[in-house]
């Protein structure tokens, strides 16, 4: 069929859709094969109507087409079997097998004969894999889930899942066209012609008068011809929605169509080297996108690492003369198991007025910070910048608006300043990792700030653009960036640590008012807008723009991608002095809030990342937080801990610095205030430059109660937390390496045996999410083939050999080694996909590169790292550890010699190197490990050495803390919980300490008892810990036995004891130490 054809088909189909022919449209679809319709697809599987499930479905692909197809087959016939056999019907049960399931067995013998024999057992639950299978409905949404991905990834669907943006009535509209012409042609038109048939051309009768001017409309058609740039209604199904022209280049597709993350889980087949990184060609990638799984939306925002919302647009509903209204997308996505609805209602919309935060000037920009989010930053039209901690209602920052070097600045900007020294902030933003911000100023300059511990400090001054400095956002295409853009029509890409200008992009003819970075599929780019509506799309390189297209309206838009890679639900704009939402499926306006008055006529507003909270600027210069029933409860149980910090006093305050502050990661709205470094002296500024500070002693609440004095909180049995050995039926070898999948679902463990095992957690009533907890048992997963994932061992012991793994971020495939070659594994199969690099010197630790798996360092035995073919030498013993940073640019590593270097990952030169200050008297393991681990902010590294625990800054490996046990023995391991707050320690003796990690102060001891059973005969310890990446109270322990344990606090507790006061000093103190010695202590 030609293409035009194949256009008309999606024409008819959006005619019968608008005429509710709806079930003419569905077999439209499935007999043309063109679209395959998501939500109706679900509809079907959600209903149990299986028959209509496999007739749609054969429309597009059959059983045997690939293995994609095959499980998306068998899924549906074993769903529609287990349901017959849990309703008790044995002969539906047989015939399914018989007439469904039986082609399968030509596959997979053993699979099948497992599945027949689920008819002996009196409950298929008995069955170890089925014994999570919850009600009906529960298992056809989790099947559901894994269809889609199924589908998504099926090649055979490529093209099929997104209906092409068209305009409402689009064929009205061209028979309207058509007969606009016809009506041109007549000899002798008449002023309103009289339309009877569509069946023959249309012509006038006699002469009647003259020419008529040609029609735009016609009442036959009941149809106007839609107005550029509008939103017209949507139609009745959310497939069939208008949207925008499509683009006139390949980028359309990124626009259009914008990409969801692909589904390596759900690979159909090995893959070799060469396919683990992203695709070569660039431009094959744009023409052919792919799709995302939902096209219910309107609008439809896809995965950025930035946290860039949508702001100053024209959402749907609102009128065509506003054109700049601050805009936000409230963070809460679409449930992917639940039809394109989320169990987020509009009753969850943070609503209430909390606090009032007075600014002295007029707010102009917010952002909530992206993991502190009871950190609110703001920017004022007086160029002051402000972060106020929610929790405690407190300014912890302020900066007034000062050019740091006057003399570097070129004369039109001197020219500028020198008849007024004032500038407004026109936008302020973080990191993705908070721990840099970005102010763009009125003229001329963006300042970056580093802030570390409550603690800013000027990072970054640049003089981005002539004229004002529109807007900025942060990016990552090879390493971090600040975007800018101004008034002098340019688009500048920034390095974010040396200030360097890596880009400069031109073409817009008019101001360009925002930016908005974006990546898909490891292709970095940027979109822009002007003011003259025009919108471009540029990526990394000096070609130019790569799209150029008109918005709606011709007016100023910003644009914006979702940060968590799903749908977000609700839209939120600031107008006529109050908030208005909307939902992402309507036109209409779904509420107002007025936040008690005093609103802006169009207010700043900011959601922060869960949605929970919302600022909103008043007219009072000030900002009013508001918040949902969670929100609420968050700040208010982070207040009422027993111990809160000495509070500084409220009003212009900023923390003194101190030599060992870093920031506390990413703590949630519910942190314990007591977790956080106690604050240094505070000062108050006396003069709008800072330049006059005079000291204010702390103010303690005197009215806090005396009985409440910290101790260490220590866990001595079972009882006082939540621990669980995992069930373990393969010859148990003592845990070499234990890891997290990145996704939380799973824990991979290495046995000294060169032996990998998978425990996998279901979703079921009790574990809604699926994630490792310590209150669900989990599986010992294996593949139905049965084989293990073996490493090649050397000629030596096992016992005697290095192990050491690494795991792609998509928890796809591992590669692992045990003292022989290195093997890369599937994750899904236990296959072998290949091993390389045959000993000597066999490899002793493994890294990915966070952003590209193609990329990998090697530790090798004698003090060599490989990365992809760069040979490197700096140690004197094995390596023991590797750390890659992205904000730096840097690798890091350590070795047995207790040296940590740092290299430059651009030429790979090293950067500094320094030995570990092993304290005096302690007699150290020649060849102990030096582990490194960088903190969330990719700034402040973390070493691990069985005398220590430090914390270094890098680049320049400055040593800020050190925590040294008196009491404890040796340290086997110690890592990070996921939000780098706190540092979670094993012993040899068997027992695991739990660190602040901005202080290193202990706050809990676990003693083995609490999660080891008694074994008078065999000395147990940990040999390894490892964090899980979302939950930042639980971590595992590898035993010398062979056992993982899961712990977690008890869910009354909610977390691991609470931070001892500065002035307290119980437990091992950490100590602030100078920078290690050049050379080692021996």
């Amino acid at each position: 069929m030609s293409s035009l054809s194949r256009e008309l088909v999606f024409l008819i189909l959006q005619f019968l859709d608008e005429e509710k022919f709806k079930e003419t449209v569905h077999r439209l679809e499935q007999e043309s094969g063109f679209y395959f319709n998501m939500r109706y697809f679900e509809d079907l599987v959600t209903g149990g109507e299986w028959d209509e499930v496999e007739k749609y479905l054969s429309g597009f692909t059959k059983v045997d087409d690939n293995r994609y197809s095959m499980k998306i087959f068998f899924e549906i016939r074993k769903q529609k079997y287990l349901e017959a056999l849990d309703r008790r019907d044995r002969a539906k049960a047989v015939e399914i097998l018989v007439k469904d399931l039986k082609v399968f067995s030509a596959f997979n013998e053993e699979l099948f004969k497992e599945i027949t024999q689920l008819l002996t057992l009196e409950n298929f639950r008995e069955n170890e894999q089925l014994s999570k299978y919850g009600d009906t409905k529960s298992a056809r949404g989790i099947m559901l889930a894994e269809l889609k991905k199924l589908i998504e990834a099926n090649p055979l669907f490529r093209d099929k899942l997104q209906f092409p943006a068209l305009k409402n009535s689009r064929l009205r509209t061209l028979i309207n066209q058509s007969l606009n012409w016809q009506h041109q042609l007549c000899k002798n038109p008449r002023p309103n012609p009289d339309i009877k048939t569509l069946f023959v051309d249309h012509t006038c009768g006699p002469p009647n008068g003259a020419r008529a001017p040609s029609p735009v409309t016609n009442p036959l058609m009941n149809a106007a011809v839609p107005k550029p740039g509008g939103f017209p209604p949507l139609g009745a199904h959310g497939p069939f929605q208008p949207g925008p022209a499509p683009l006139p280049t390949p980028l359309a597709g990124w626009m259009a169509n914008p990409s969801s993350v692909a589904h390596p889980a759900v690979s159909a087949g090995p893959m070799g080297l060469g396919q683990l990184g992203a695709p070569n060609n660039a431009a094959a990638l744009l023409k052919r996108p792919r799709t995302p799984p939902n096209n219910s939306a309107a609008m439809d925002y896809q995965t950025a690492d930035s946290d860039l919302v949508m702001k100053r647009t024209r959402p749907f509903g609102v009128s065509d003369d506003v054109s700049t209204l601050p805009v936000n997308i409230l963070p809460v996505p679409y449930n992917s198991q639940s039809h394109g609805q989320s169990s987020y209602s509009s009753d969850d919309l943070p609503r209430n007025v909390i606090m009032n935060l007075s600014q002295g000037s007029t707010v102009k920009s917010l952002d909530f910070h992206p993991l502190q989010q009871n950190l609110l930053l703001v920017g004022t039209n007086m160029g002051e910048i402000l972060v106020w901690e929610l929790v405690t209602r407190e300014r912890i920052a302020f900066k007034s608006f000062k050019v740091w070097d006057l003399a570097a600045c070129s004369m039109p900007m001197q020219a500028s300043l020198a008849s007024d020294h004032t500038a407004s902030i026109n936008r302020v933003m973080w990191s993705p990792d908070g721990s840099l911000f970005g102010v763009a100023y009125s003229k001329y300059i963006v300042h970056i700030y580093s802030f570390a511990a409550n603690d800013l400090r000027n990072h970054l001054e640049i003089e981005a653009h002539v004229g004002s400095v529109n807007d900025l956002a942060f990016s990552f295409p090879s390493k971090l960036c600040v975007v800018t853009c101004g008034e002098d029509r340019l688009i500048k890409v920034w390095d974010a640590v040396t200030g360097g200008k890596l880009y400069a992009f031109e073409g817009h003819e008019a101001p360009v008012y925002s930016v908005c970075p974006h990546h898909k599929e490891n292709i970095q780019f940027i979109f822009s807008t002007a003011t003259d509506g025009k919108i471009k799309a540029w990526l990394y390189d000096n070609v130019g723009s790569r799209v150029d297209y008109d918005a709606p309206g011709h007016s100023s838009t910003t644009m914006a991608y979702s940060a968590d890679g799903s749908r977000n639900r609700f839209l939120a704009a600031g107008d006529e002095f109050m908030v208005k939402f909307w939902d992402m499926d309507s036109v209409n306006i779904l509420t107002t809030i007025d936040a008690d008055g005093s609103l802006l006529a169009s207010p700043c507003i900011r959601f922060n990342k869960d949605g929970t909270l919302l600022a909103v600027s008043t007219n009072e210069n000030g900002v009013k937080i508001l918040a949902n029933a969670d929100g609420l409860r968050q700040l208010r149980s982070a207040e009422n801990r027993p111990f809160d910090a000495s509070r500084v006093a409220p009003a212009a305050i900023v923390k003194a610095p101190s030599m060992g502050a870093f920031p506390p990661g990413s703590s949630a709205l519910g942190a314990n205030i007591g977790d956080r470094t106690t604050p240094g002296p505070a000062m108050v500024g006396m003069s709008a430059d800072n330049r006059s500070l005079v000291d204010v002693k702390p103010r303690v609440d005197e009215s806090m109660d005396k009985s409440k004095v910290w101790k260490l909180a220590e866990i001595t049995e079972a009882s006082q937390c939540r621990s669980l050995r995992l069930p373990d039926s393969i010859s148990a070898m003592r845990v070499s390496r234990l890891i997290y999948t990145n996704s939380g679902l799973a824990i991979l463990a290495l046995a000294s045996n060169a032996v990998h095992k998978l425990w996998k957690w279901q979703r079921n009533d009790r574990n809604l999410t699926g994630k490792a907890t310590a209150s669900v048992i989990p599986q010992l997963w294996q593949p139905s083939s049965g084989i293990l994932m073996t490493n090649d061992l050397s000629d030596t012991n096992p016992e005697d050999a290095v192990s050491c793994f690494a795991l792609s971020k998509n928890d796809s495939y591992v590669m692992s080694a045990s003292g022989g070659k290195i093997s890369l594994f599937n994750m899904m199969t236990f296959k072998t996909m290949t091993t390389f690099m045959a000993p000597p010197p066999p490899a002793t630790f493994l890294a990915f590169h966070p952003q590209d798996n193609n990329r990998i360092a090697i530790g090798m035995e004698y003090s060599f790292i490989f990365q992809v073919k760069t040979k490197l030498k700096g140690h004197q013993k094995r390596i023991t550890g590797l750390a890659f940073s992205n904000v730096l640019n840097v690798l890091v590593s350590s070795g047995a010699d207790s040296q940590l270097c740092v290299w430059s990952m651009d030429g790979w030169e090293k950067l500094s190197c320094k030995y570990l200050q092993i304290p005096s008297g302690r007699a150290v393991n020649p060849l102990a490990d030096t582990r490194v681990q960088f903190h969330q902010d990719q700034i402040h590294l973390l070493a691990i050495h069985e005398t220590q625990i430090a914390i270094y800054e890098a680049p320049k490996l400055e040593c800020l803390k050190q925590w040294v046990p008196q009491e404890r023995g040796p340290i086997t391991h110690a890592t990070y919980s996921c939000d780098s707050q706190s540092i979670y320690v094993s012993f040899e003796d068997g027992s695991v300490s739990v660190l602040t990690a901005s202080n290193l102060r202990l706050r809990c001891r676990i003693n083995p008892a609490a999660y080891l059973s008694p074994n008078p005969s065999m000395r147990v310890y940990p040999l390894v810990i490892a964090a899980h990446p979302s939950e930042p109270t639980q971590f595992a322990l590898g035993l010398t036995d062979g056992g993982v344990c899961v712990l977690e606090p008890l869910e009354s507790d909610g977390q691991w004891g609470t931070a001892p006061p500065a002035e307290n000093g119980a437990g091992t103190s950490a100590s602030s130490v100078a920078a290690g010695a050049d050379q080692p202590q021996r």
